[in-house]
């Protein structure tokens, strides 16, 4: 994770890795075309309820978001018609190129692309963009939000408790309302605005969760059990049913905001990971994590079917988990291409829109 100015987050980089992976070994697990590798009513072992529930990656990569934009604009000035310029040339290429592919694929096999652009265009309101574009959506509305939450941050780091509070009332209104609140708090900022929040929240905090192993392994302990309860229970999809009555997904987000932005603090302010070796691999496979996530959907449903038609068995979830972390590393190929083909190209046109706050005498 390179900033404008240059400057190399390999940490975050890190953190950015393990969320692709969650999300590719979710897919990968449950969305074979029509061919899973593993039945939905399989609940691992604790801890590895949360790669049987990999969308919880999504949460990461939100609590990410919230964290690093704190740590770039901390005590500097901002011109946000830069700052914007900047995400459009880090988002839209790569998003577009996507949304081509499957226009051509929906054309290629009969389907209506007058429905396909309409749900295109829906897509800068609505979560309806294909292949996970729906939560490049939701980052789009937390930037344009951004401005007054670092203003918010800046005045006291404590009303960014307050927002995440008032949106937790708001889903437990919607959930009185609708019956059901997970769409809602799932694919729109109606949930995801925690994860930003609070990992906004654990930067300015990240003094305190430094060294704290023993706090972020407590974190961590009990975020896994969580999700192994809530795995145990229907998860994401059979709660009973998609989307769920449960009132689960009042807090969920907030739960998984609480546990990603602390863990993603510690990480960050406890260790000085290498550039080479391992973690050097690591953190490039996080720098290329944004194509992975946006063209992996072409790849598990494939692979899951060439394994069926192979007659390839995968006798239980864990076999299962170790296929997904090859084909994973298998997505670095073409996530690299993707990355310097198509991202890094628009990367060169960037401005900065930083500039340190002058000292008050």
């Amino acid at each position: 994770m390179k900033s404008t100015s240059g400057v190399r987050y390999i940490a975050l980089d890190h953190v950015r890795a393990l969320a692709a992976f969650m999300v590719f070994t979710w897919h990968f697990l449950h969305f074979g075309m029509g061919h899973p590798p593993v039945a939905d009513d399989v609940v691992p072992l604790f801890p590895f309820s949360v790669l049987d529930e990999g969308h919880t990656g999504v949460a990461l990569f939100m609590a990410l978001s919230g964290y690093l934009f704190a740590k770039l604009l901390d005590g500097k000035s901002v011109d946000y018609r830069a700052f914007f310029w900047n995400r459009a040339l880090r988002l839209l290429p790569l998003l577009l190129f996507v949304l081509l592919i499957v226009g051509i694929l929906k054309y290629a096999n009969g389907a209506n692309l007058h429905e396909y652009a309409i749900s295109v265009a829906k897509g800068v309101l609505w979560p309806t963009l294909p292949n996970g574009g729906w939560s490049i959506t939701v980052e789009a509305h937390f930037y344009l939000l951004l401005p007054l939450l670092v203003l918010a941050l800046r005045k006291s780091r404590w009303l960014l408790p307050g927002i995440v509070l008032a949106a937790i009332a708001l889903r437990a209104f919607l959930h009185h309302v609708n019956g059901e609140v997970q769409s809602l708090a799932y694919f729109t900022l109606v949930g995801r605005i925690d994860q930003f929040v609070l990992g906004m929240l654990a930067w300015s905090l990240r003094s305190w969760f430094a060294k704290r192993h023993a706090i972020a392994l407590l974190v961590a302990t009990a975020f896994m059990l969580f999700y192994w309860y809530f795995d145990l229970h229907g998860g994401f999809r059979h709660s009973p049913s998609f989307p769920s009555p449960r009132a689960i997904w009042i807090l969920l987000p907030t739960i998984e905001a609480i546990a990603y932005a602390a863990c993603i603090a510690w990480y960050d302010n406890s260790f000085s990971p290498s550039t080479t070796g391992i973690s050097g691999f690591v953190g490039r496979i996080g720098e290329y994590s944004y194509s992975i996530y946006l063209l992996h959907v072409f790849f598990t449903g494939r692979i899951g079917r060439w394994m069926y038609e192979q007659g390839i068995q995968i006798p239980n979830f864990y076999v299962a988990c170790a296929w997904s972390l090859l084909f994973f590393l298998l997505m670095v190929v073409p996530g690299y291409l993707s990355y310097r083909f198509v991202e890094s190209p628009f990367l060169r046109l960037r401005k900065r829109y930083l500039r340190a706050v002058p000292a008050m005498v």
